[in-house]
């Protein structure tokens, strides 16, 4: 049964970056169901009021695409009933342990050695590939578990742009729905009430200079050329979706039929 969706989106106090996915139009002139498929940041850090609007979505899964470190940082996800949660780290949990210390505590002159001169946009493409490249399995889950049982179903990472942003587009894909359609949904993560919001280990002015925000806001962006490095990945890699699909996500014609069925109108 299709849930009832309120007609604004809700302000909610404690996760950033939520959003619907419905609406959405295919390529053969289909839409995205409301209710079906939601995207936020995380839920650790839910109010009452947000966990109560989250439980009236009926939702069946959750998937949190945060690895160990993430979530020793911003805590476990608030739990709602009946909701089943599915933990799925979409990055190493060691890797860049190292690189977000630096970014909260690294001071200008280890910023810029870090970060200048494009390296901080080109970290971000290098992961974007990565995941693609390198997630297969998890990505496969994902879609099989919505076209079997798992709707409505919410994606969240951290900040629900980079992790969260690629296995929406990855599901999106499937689903037929228009590129241009999945990357300006994609870039929706940069309104100024959706952005993650950066946090550094001192509160002085310097720690947040209008230097050191430019230098890491490529890391808190969410780029066009982010998510087309991703698509690039999958023609470079299996010469395309179809086969991207069949080949790296044993996602068969049937399964995306039945995804199609559950998700689109």
């Amino acid at each position: 049964m299709t849930q009832q969706v309120p007609s604004t989106e809700p302000e909610l106090a404690g996760v950033r970056n939520f959003r619907d996915v419905g609406g959405l139009p295919t390529v053969d002139g289909r839409r995205v169901r409301h209710g079906v498929l939601y995207r936020s940041g995380h839920l650790a850090h839910a109010t009452a009021e947000d966990a109560a609007f989250l439980s009236s979505l009926g939702l069946h899964t959750i998937f949190d695409f945060r690895n160990a470190a993430d979530q020793k940082l911003e805590g476990p996800d608030v739990e709602l009933p009946g909701v089943r949660n599915v933990n799925l780290p979409l990055s190493d949990p060691a890797d860049g342990a190292e690189f977000w210390k630096m970014v909260r505590d690294g001071d200008l002159d280890q910023l810029r050695e870090l970060l200048a001169d494009g390296k901080a946009a080109g970290r971000m493409i290098a992961s974007y590939r990565m995941i693609i490249k390198q997630r297969t399995a998890e990505h496969s889950r994902v879609l099989h578990a919505l076209a079997d049982d798992s709707v409505p179903a919410l994606m969240h990472c951290a900040a629900g742009k980079d992790r969260a942003g690629l296995s929406i587009a990855v599901t999106l894909l499937a689903l037929g729905v228009e590129r241009e359609a999945i990357i300006a949904d994609y870039l929706e993560s940069n309104a100024k009430h959706r952005r993650y919001k950066v946090h550094r280990s001192s509160s002085s002015a310097a720690a947040y200079s209008p230097e050191v925000m430019e230098l890491l806001s490529p890391l808190f962006d969410a780029r066009a050329e982010y998510l087309s490095a991703a698509f690039d990945t999958i023609e470079e890699t299996w010469g395309g979706v179809d086969a991207y699909l069949e080949q790296g996500l044993k996602v068969t014609p049937a399964v995306r039929e039945r995804l199609r069925e559950r998700l689109l109108d």
